[in-house]
């Protein structure tokens, strides 16, 4: 039975025993008075249920497995081309696995596993994939309305959507943190055309003019700090482009032992809401690989789970992206399963 159902039936009941109380003799009071104390407490219980129900429906989890952002198959030669390309797909489908199993409404976008050509237009790889995708994703979030979402994804675009909805939904009101070792501030005109190396500049607004007016909203620069930053592009994310930028960032040596400076930084826009992103390429690749990069000395595990505990413990975490999941092995095993007896129809 429904909550809604619930609570009409115990209206009517409680109705029911209130006539025989005023009509009936005194045993049968006190037993329609018992009869009554015991459907108030269902009552009770199940409003706190629609309560609890309603709460967590303002939060949702979103499946994003986007993967076409990413041009990475040069960095994993060890894994066929096109499985290393969708690798972000069945990434964010073990992440959605391995999560806690909650009450939020899980909302997937729907993403093409069809390679295609992978053609460049207007200076992003799979741009017209990308363009519908991003389309499809606002539509989810629109159809859903959420206050807050944690994104699965899906490389490092999956926040664009995201974050620019919560900075709609909530104007002036939005700070970035940024936890990642590049700083994803490319363009399209740069040499690297995979947009997920776009996808901070893209949240500030900035890259083609047309898929950025298909966004709900922007986030001002100054309201962007990077976390655990050591390797730029060599061309066009660079520490120059950054300074122009004006973004703030915070290497993975000055936030090991404490959060203070991201608090501090914080503090200082203004904002009582955040969001993070979290590319697991942040994480060092001598504790864990868990993406594609493998730059030396990044956060710990340890360090990185304390950074976003400690945000959210001082401020309103509306959204939270996992972000370049690259599950090699378990592409190699879904590969060497594909390949042995009676595990096929034949």
């Amino acid at each position: 039975m429904t909550n809604l159902a619930l609570l009409v039936q115990s209206q009517r009941t409680i109705y029911l025993c209130l006539k025989f109380i005023l009509t009936e003799g005194t045993d049968m009071r006190i037993l329609f008075l018992s009869i009554w104390l015991t459907v108030g407490v269902v009552f009770a219980v199940a409003q706190k249920n629609t309560f609890t129900n309603n709460q967590s429906m303002e939060t949702i989890r979103l499946i994003y497995p986007q993967w076409q952002g990413g041009i990475v198959t040069h960095w994993m030669p060890d894994i066929p081309a096109d499985d290393a390309s969708r690798g972000y797909y069945l990434g964010a489908q073990l992440l959605n696995m391995l999560a806690p199993q909650t009450s939020q409404k899980v909302v997937e976008v729907p993403i093409t596993l069809e390679i295609g050509e992978r053609k460049v237009e207007k200076g992003i790889s799979d741009y017209a994939v990308i363009f519908e995708q991003t389309k499809a994703a606002l539509a989810k979030l629109r159809e859903n309305n959420p206050k807050r979402m944690v994104t699965l994804g899906g490389e490092c675009s999956v926040s664009v959507v995201l974050f620019t909805y919560l900075a709609d939904k909530y104007p002036e009101d939005v700070a970035i943190v940024w936890i990642d070792a590049h700083p994803d501030i490319n363009l399209p005109y740069d040499e690297y055309k995979g947009y997920h190396a776009m996808a901070l500049t893209a949240c500030l607004g900035q890259g083609d003019e047309v898929l950025m007016n298909l966004l709900p909203s922007r986030v001002d620069a100054s309201k962007a700090l990077i976390v655990g930053l050591r390797a730029w592009e060599k061309e066009g994310g660079t520490k120059e482009r950054q300074e122009k930028l004006g973004i703030k960032s915070l290497s993975p040596v000055e936030v090991a032992d404490s959060s203070q400076a991201i608090l501090a930084w914080l503090k200082g826009t203004g904002a009582s809401k955040v969001v993070i992103h979290f590319d697991l390429d942040v994480l060092d690749p001598a504790e864990i690989i868990a993406g594609v990069g493998v730059e030396p000395g990044g956060l710990k595990l340890e360090e990185a789970i304390r950074i976003i505990n400690d945000v959210a413990s001082a401020y309103d975490l509306v959204g939270l992206t996992i972000a370049e999941p690259m599950p090699r092995i378990a592409i190699k095993l879904k590969n060497m399963l594909e390949r042995l007896p009676l595990l096929n129809d034949e």
